[in-house]
This record gives structure tokens, C-alpha cells and sequence, in this order.
């Protein structure tokens, strides 16, 4: 059995024997209750290149403090990691669950002890005035072994701050008043990283590019791919490159989340993958289409595999939400059964179909592929080129795709056609939101908002094609409910809803293309 947390904290450089500090008055904190002294031992675990680690991963067996047991840790962006918890059992086997969520970053490497960590720890707890835990403060003296051929002694002080039951407010607060005493935050997330001897470059990069790839000028990529604009020209390359390492790397983050069944997992990795194959085919012009044909294809399967969990969940949860708005006296038949009965199936065989995916070796020679692209992309002579003058003519591309599609799908007649047009619009929508998010690192404010622009306009039309969807397998169901001889009324009804807001949709999709604003893409360059 178990158990999953998410775990806020920062760490800090402290000089030898510091005690737990006594923070002042912090917010919503009533009273301070400790210090209580706790007496850690852990063995932490690895395969032989240390691959969780470098890429934020965590997994330690530990004994003594108020959780013993295995300790799963994996990134959840920023300061904050999601934690899987299940009892220390008998052996020091790897739980084969546990074994089982980091198989995407293991492959088929075997997992072993790579250092052992003593800590004597002063835990210091704030509570509220109704006695509830905000927050713990805790000193760290750590004693830690590496393992292997070679063997590292060290002995270090830190000291740790950790959300339980607060909010960011106050840990800006213990942030702050920390700093004014002297304290440093911590470059190292986790202490095996101190126990391995790195420094803040030889790991995992947190907060810029992953796997050690070259940063913007002066720049960090932010949430969904964006940061500000810097006065030293980034080249196009680094643009693309960063783009695509930040999403490489949250592909793998979320590898082991879809494994666990976390909610919305899948719905981020699939668009994580969207976002990988779009980057690929609208900069073919800096990343080679010739050495990427086959990360192109393989993303495409994988994203199809998703998709089918993903389409299932969302219209079963859409149907059953819909027959709940339905006056009862309208829902004629065992209507809630019947949709209960027809994803079921479907979704427990897609969900079969997510997991068999990302064990196999397909699955694995991608995640590979994907790597050494990154590692060594074979890039154009326009890569090398200030992404201000390079990148905006792609970014039009798309824009101009998304224009021919929009109005060809208003000149379709109603039917089919017309809704397939609309489609093919929103995947050409998709596409061009994801070129102005990969050239908002470099570019900026003209970038950015031509991005939320796009994603006006493609929420519409996703819109329309889940509508449309939907409708469809009402007519499905109402089909089975027929031929089984229940009344199909129902379905009728949630059939026509489904169609007239298809088609509300739809004129509303051509309303807003004429409202955005038109791009002045020939601004964006410096």
C-alpha cells in the first residue's frame, strides 16, 4: 500500500553546529512547538549512472523520524516534489511498484544502494491558533557514504524548511527573515547530491534547460514555456533547443505520474508530446526535418496511445455530467448504466494500452532518441543566427496555416466536411500557439501575445471538436439502447444539445478569428 504528498521546502547552507533557529513572528504562525530531536538513517538508491538523480528523482529506504519507510521523490515544479510513500517491509528489495514508476528513467538498469545518509535532526513545528501544523523548521547534522568503487566520506550542516499545512505566504516569510540571518539557500534539492560530491552544475539543471543544455543569454524559461526579453540576442538554435530540452524533460517528470494513475497525468503528457512534435515540424528549418523523421512519427503514436486513454476519460466524464443536467422526468432508460457500461471497457483497455506502451522498448528507444537529439542536434546554419530575426518567419507559417484552414472551413458546406474542416483549423491553431510559445523565450511581449491569441482560438475549436465528438456517441448509445430495446429518447435529446452547441461553436470560431488582432510579426525582430 500507498501513500502520495506533496512536499514544499527549501534548503540552506548552514555552518557546523547550528541549532534550529528561532523564527520570529511569521504569518498566521500562533505558537512554536519543539524542539524535538530525530535520529535519521537512510539508503539511497540508483542505477550505476545515477540516472534518478540526474534527473531529480529520489528513491531512498529510510529508518528512524515520524515516517519511516521507501521514499519515492519526483519534481512537481518549483520548490515542491511529489513524494510516494509505502512501508519499509522486510528486505531492502526495491518495491516493485516503486521499481515499476521510474522504469521510464531506468530503462532496464538495475537499481542499487548508492549512499547511506545519517541525520541527527532538531525539528522545530509553527502552529496556528487552533494548534494545527503550518511548517517545520529543522536543523540537519548529516554524516553520508557514497557507495561503489569509490567511497566519499562528508559531513555537513543544513537547515530545512518544509510546508505542512502553509501556505507560499509564509514561506516567503521564513525565506526572508533566514536570508537577513545569514542563510543561503541550498543549490542542491536533495542531500545525495551533497553525498555524491557534485556541485550545482553536475546535476540535474532545475531551473533552466534540462540535461545540461545551453541556457538563453541571461535567460531562465518559465511556466509553459515563457520569459522575459533580454537585451543579448539569444541564437534561434538555443531558443528551440531550450524549448524542446524543457519539455523533453516533463515528458520524463511526468512518465512516472501516468504510472501511478494521477489525475490529468495523462491529458499533460499527451500535450507534452503535442508540444515536442509541433516544435520539430514547424522549425525544420533549424533542426533538420532529415534528423528527426523518425522522433516525428514515434511522438505521433505515442500521443495517439494517450490520446485514446485520454478522449475516453473526458467523454465519459462528459456524458455522465450531462445526463445530470437533464430534468429527470427526460432521462428515460437505465441512460446512466448504459454510459457507465459502454467506457468502462474502453477506458480500463486504454489505460492497459498507456502502461504496455511505456514498457516497451518503442517506448524507450523514443525517450533515447529524444536525448541524443538534444545532446547533439544536428542543426542548420540558421541556427546560429539571432533568434529575433530567424524565428518569426516560422512562427507566421503557422499563423497563415491557421488563417487558409479557418476560412476554408468556413466555405465548406455544413455536414461532415465542414466539421472535419474545422478540425484540421484547430490542429493548425495548436501548432502556431506552440511556435509563438518556443519563440516567447527569446522575443517576448509581441510573442506572448500573439500566443494567447492563438489559444483563444484553438480553445474554440477544441470546443466545437469535443461537442462533436460527443454527439457522436450519443447517437452510438442511443443506437445500442434501441436495439436492446430501451427507450433511446435520452440520447436523442443529448444528441441534438451536443449538435447546436456544435454549430454555436463554430460560428463563434469564425467571430473570434476576425476579432484577434493581426500579428506584425516584422516587429518581433531586433
Amino acid at each position: 500500500m500507498s501513500a502520495t504528498v506533496d512536499e514544499t521546502e527549501i534548503k540552506y547552507e548552514a555552518p557546523p553546529g547550528t541549532t534550529v533557529p528561532r523564527l520570529g513572528k511569521l504569518p498566521s504562525v500562533a505558537a512554536a512547538s519543539g524542539p524535538e530531536e530525530q535520529l535519521l538513517e537512510a539508503e539511497y538508491y540508483d542505477t550505476n549512472d545515477m540516472r534518478l538523480i540526474r534527473n531529480g528523482v529520489t528513491l531512498r529506504r529510510r529508518r528512524g523520524g515520524s515516517d519511516p519507510g521507501w521514499h519515492l521523490k519526483l519534481p512537481a515544479g518549483g520548490k515542491t516534489r511529489r513524494e510516494i510513500r509505502m512501508p519499509l517491509g522486510r528486505g531492502r528489495q526495491v518495491p516493485a511498484r516503486l521499481a515499476g514508476l521510474v522504469r521510464g528513467y531506468t530503462r532496464d538498469e538495475a537499481l542499487r544502494p548508492v549512499a547511506r545518509i545519517s541525520t541527527r535532526r532538531q525539528v522545530l513545528t509553527l502552529v496556528d491558533s487552533a494548534g494545527s501544523s503550518l511548517a517545520e523548521i529543522a536543523a540537519d547534522d548529516v554524516s553520508a557514504q557514497s557507495l561503489g568503487e569509490e567511497t566519499v566520506i562528508s559531513h555537513w550542516a543544513e537547515v530545512e524548511v518544509e510546508l505542512t499545512g502553509g501556505g507560499p505566504r509564509l514561506l516567503r516569510a521564513a525565506d526572508a527573515q533566514l536570508r537577513r540571518d545569514g542563510l543561503q539557500p541550498s543549490a542542491r534539492t536533495a542531500k545525495l547530491e551533497r553525498a555524491l560530491g557534485w556541485t550545482a552544475g553536475d546535476g540535474p539543471a532545475q531551473d533552466g534547460p534540462a540535461h545540461g543544455g545551453p541556457a538563453l543569454d541571461g535567460q531562465q524559461p518559465a511556466a509553459n514555456g515563457q520569459a522575459g526579453r533580454h537585451d543579448a540576442p539569444a541564437s534561434a538554435g538555443d531558443v528551440v533547443l531550450a524549448y524542446l530540452r524543457e519539455h523533453a524533460t516533463r515528458l520524463g517528470s511526468l512518465d512516472p505520474l501516468v504510472r501511478a494513475d494521477e489525475p490529468d497525468s495523462v491529458h499533460q503528457m499527451r500535450v507534452t508530446t503535442r508540444r515536442l512534435r509541433s516544435t520539430l515540424q514547424t522549425f525544420g528549418e533549424i533542426i533538420p526535418r532529415s534528423g528527426t523523421g523518425g522522433i516525428l512519427s514515434e511522438l505521433k503514436w505515442l500521443g495517439e496511445v494517450l490520446g485514446a486513454a485520454r478522449d475516453a476519460e473526458v467523454l465519459a466524464s462528459r456524458l455522465a455530467e450531462n445526463l445530470r443536467t437533464i430534468p429527470p422526468e427526460l432521462v428515460l432508460g437505465p441512460a446512466q448504466a448504459r454510459v457507465q457500461g459502454h467506457f468502462a471497457p474502453i477506458q480500463a483497455a486504454a489505460r492497459k494500452n498507456v502502461l504496455a506502451a511505456l514498457d516497451s522498448a518503442r517506448y524507450f528507444a523514443l525517450r533515447d532518441a529524444l536525448d541524443g537529439l538534444l545532446a547533439d542536434p544536428p542543426l542548420s546554419a540558421d541556427a546560429a543566427r539571432p533568434a529575433g530575426r530567424v524565428l518569426p518567419a516560422a512562427a507566421h507559417r503557422t499563423y497563415r496555416r491557421t488563417g487558409r484552414r479557418i476560412r476554408r472551413a468556413g466555405h465548406t458546406p455544413p455536414g461532415r466536411p465542414q466539421e472535419l474542416a474545422f478540425h484540421e483549423a484547430r490542429k493548425a491553431a495548436k501548432r502556431a500557439r506552440y511556435a509563438g510559445e518556443a519563440v516567447s523565450l527569446a522575443i517576448g511581449k509581441d510573442a506572448r501575445r500573439f500566443t494567447k491569441h492563438m489559444k483563444k482560438i484553438q480553445s474554440v475549436l477544441g470546443d466545437h471538436q469535443d461537442a462533436v465528438v460527443a454527439r457522436d456517441v450519443d447517437r452510438e448509445l442511443g443506437i445500442s439502447a434501441h436495439l436492446a430495446g430501451e427507450n433511446a429518447f435520452t440520447f436523442g435529446l443529448l444528441y441534438e444539445r451536443e449538435d447546436q452547441r456544435a454549430a454555436r461553436l463554430r460560428a463563434k470560431a469564425l467571430r473570434t478569428w476576425k476579432q484577434i488582432p493581426r500579428p506584425r510579426f516584422s516587429h518581433w525582430s531586433r
